[in-house]
């Protein structure tokens, strides 16, 4: 039986404890920063199918020649001793190697170091095909699928974020259809959403992180993402596959709109401010199954027992972990 483990396993262990430990991870990021005696050191974050972690590498050790030398996305065997700083979970790192997917294969733990939605691919496509037939325009739904097709091996893979919410493999699909569910189980409520219109702006909305973010292992921004923006590039898109499919121009104009506002706030990313009502409908399904997504990322990958979650950015707050009491 292998000796390695996992994050969520670490995060288990007596936090009191230094508790010695193996483990294989992918380092996700890494970034070069200078301490206050003028040498640098990293600070990197590995991950695995279970979580992730920070952690620091001076100058002067061993495991910085390693970090320093290899890539973000590069597979790490590392050993060190559980360590928290400011409650939070920032292991000591003793030693670190470099290892091909095909080493950390033969040891048991390549399928083990990205993580997955919990519903399978196969599932979560069959609805995503269930929202296109859905669509009752034909020109609409021509569109929409066009765009789908030329994408589709890359749009069941890809991760939904570099770190905020859904950013794991599958985690794009995901997304699109949790708020396809979302969307169709809101519409009789708003009549005056064009049910087609939202439907095929919640599919198309984050296409252009297609092309925004790129890596196997480990998810960056892509040149293009930098320049552009998946705001842009699925502007593009979506304008490429109307024009082809016949798209009137009325049609077009809001689904573009609606890719072009789905982010909700200008400082958030949006070209312009939802302005019709199918724009405003998608643009809070999408904030709601972000936010909704950070909150069952970190239920199912908080270690048993701990009452609230590491603190998250993306709702600038902890995570209250327990379950409400119900019992009287």
């Amino acid at each position: 039986m292998s000796d390695y483990r996992s994050i969520q396993e670490l995060k288990t262990l007596d936090p009191a404890l230094a508790v010695p430990f193996r483990g294989i991870f992918i380092l996700r990021r890494k970034t070069t920063k200078t301490a206050r005696n003028g040498n640098p050191f990293l600070s990197i974050e590995l991950s695995d199918g279970t979580g992730s972690f920070t952690a620091n590498c001076f100058g002067d050790s061993a495991i910085f020649k390693v970090c320093d030398e290899v890539d973000e996305g590069s597979i790490l065997r590392v050993s060190g001793s559980t360590e928290y700083f400011n409650e939070r979970f920032s292991p000591r790192l003793q030693a670190a190697e470099a290892l091909s997917p095909e080493e950390a294969a033969a040891e048991g733990m390549l399928g083990k170091l990205v993580e997955i939605p919990p519903e399978p691919e196969a599932s979560l496509w069959a609805d995503l095909v269930a929202g296109i037939e859905a669509i009752e325009h034909p020109k609409l739904r021509e569109t929409v699928q066009r765009a789908i097709d030329e994408t589709e091996a890359d749009f069941r893979g890809a991760p939904a974020a570099v770190s905020m919410h859904h950013a794991y493999r599958h985690g794009l699909l995901e997304h699109t259809v949790h708020m396809v569910r979302n969307c169709r189980a809101l519409l009789p409520l708003y009549p005056e959403v064009d049910g087609d219109l939202a439907i095929a702006g919640i599919i198309l909305h984050d296409i252009g992180k297609l092309e925004e973010y790129e890596g196997e292992m480990a998810t960056k921004v892509s040149r293009i993402g930098i320049l552009q923006g998946h705001v842009v590039i699925g502007f593009r898109i979506a304008r490429k596959a109307a024009i082809q499919s016949r798209l009137n121009a009325d049609l077009t104009e809001r689904l573009e709109h609606i890719i072009l506002s789905h982010q909700g706030e200008k400082e958030w990313g949006a070209a312009a401010m939802a302005a019709t009502p199918e724009a405003v409908f998608v643009s809070m399904i999408d904030n709601l199954d972000a936010k909704m997504g950070m909150v069952q990322r970190v239920l199912r990958n908080s270690p048993e027992g701990e009452a609230f979650s590491d603190y998250l950015p993306g709702l600038q707050t902890r995570v209250l972990l327990t379950p409400p009491d119900k019992s009287h």
